[in-house]
């Protein structure tokens, strides 16, 4: 079924690239592997009442809850059983794209961001698994509308290398990590070229997706721990450092058939970003031999960034230097700061003062079918 819109009516399919589930209970209660029911992420309920989030089996302290409704932030006895049914049943999903005018989602975790913060390779595999197959379920309900991106457990190479294969098996799309180190992995660390050749031999798209609240060593949890400094540096510095990580080491030239995208940061750093890189590439290029080529280049060809309904004028410089192609929308439904309901018309409000022909129909169809890689 596709939405009926004015999008839809003029022949362009409109992709919600960085949209996000909330998991339910059934997620560690029913798809986690028995043994590790107890380790895998998952809301706890005190004796008090209170909720808190539990990685590894230990007490995160955080009451995840506000930052995953529509403008809860900031109202901290918010409960876990007010997460909106479009966010963790299939069939109410698709009843909000119809009404909000999306056709197609790429579904991001909400809860499973954090995995990052399990430390033992065992449960974070296992914790994994469960909300791949639980995701796996999602999208089953409608395919051709509902894209699932599976969690990569980057803990330890060997059980990430066998979720990416279970991930392709079970019908998802994608597959994403956090910028951060995983227990001091890099991303352009020998170990990690396995998950890299894994992730282009099942033709996953990579979707590098950070958060506030984790636990895991960060540029901000180095420097701050006031949620407003947190949350302003965490996404743009995060994807900043890994965009230079994979280009700079020859990750993509090493892997031509990667598709990457660096979402939830905005996009109004990356033309000052690329610039620097290619000044870089040509003065400083002997240190970083595995870079062949500009970084410009390795972006538009592989790379992918997503947009925020008021960056107009950052997306209008990013066409100017030739990138347009390379970036998509992403509504963030149902975030705490996302616009719900009404975020397409946000973004039309955006289009409409560019005056660019072709863009609305590069980032809301064509460019998000390359990143999905579904040639239609």
């Amino acid at each position: 079924m596709t939405a009926t819109n004015a999008a839809s009516d003029a022949g362009v399919e409109v992709w919600d690239s960085d949209a996000h589930i909330c998991e339910p209970l059934k997620v560690w209660q029913e798809y986690a592997d028995p043994a590790f029911r107890d380790l895998v992420l998952q809301v706890h309920v005190h004796a008090d009442g209170h909720e808190t989030l539990f990685c590894g089996g230990v007490d995160s302290g955080i009451n995840v809850a506000p930052a995953c409704i529509p403008g809860a932030y900031g109202r901290p006895e918010t409960k876990w059983q007010e997460i909106l049914p479009g966010s963790h049943d299939p069939h109410e999903r698709l009843k909000v794209m119809n009404a909000e005018g999306l056709d197609r989602a790429v579904l991001f975790p909400s809860l499973w961001l954090l995995s990052g913060d399990v430390s033992d390779c065992g449960a974070a595999a296992a914790s994994a698994r469960a909300y791949n197959r639980w995701m796996a379920d999602f999208v089953s309900v409608d395919p051709a509308r509902l894209f699932g991106i599976g969690v990569c457990p980057l803990q330890d190479v060997d059980a990430a290398v066998a979720e990416i294969e279970a991930m392709a098996e079970g019908g998802l799309k994608g597959m994403t990590f956090r910028p951060e180190r995983y227990n001091g992995l890099e991303l352009y660390s020998k170990e990690m070229d396995r998950v890299w050749s894994a992730a282009e031999h099942a033709n996953l798209s990579v979707g590098i997706h950070g958060s506030f609240g984790s636990k895991m060593p960060s540029f901000a949890r180095t420097r701050y721990s006031n949620q407003f400094y947190v949350h302003m540096v965490c996404h743009p510095f995060e994807q900043m450092a890994s965009v230079m990580e994979v280009i700079a080491s020859g990750v993509l030239d090493k892997h031509p058939r990667l598709r990457v995208g660096f979402f939830e940061s905005g996009l109004g750093w990356l033309p000052y970003w690329l610039d620097r890189l290619d000044d870089h590439k040509h003065s400083m290029g002997h240190l970083v031999p595995s870079l062949k080529r500009d970084p410009s280049e390795i972006w538009s060809e592989q790379c992918f960034v997503t947009m925020e309904a008021g960056e107009g004028e950052a997306l209008g410089q990013l066409v100017d230097i030739g990138l347009g192609h390379t970036v998509v929308w992403g509504s963030d439904y149902p975030h705490y700061d996302c616009t719900y309901p009404g975020a397409m018309v946000e973004l039309e409000q955006t289009f409409a003062t560019l005056d660019r022909p072709g863009l609305r129909t590069a980032v809301l169809q064509d460019n998000a079918r390359r990143w999905m890689d579904t040639g239609s």
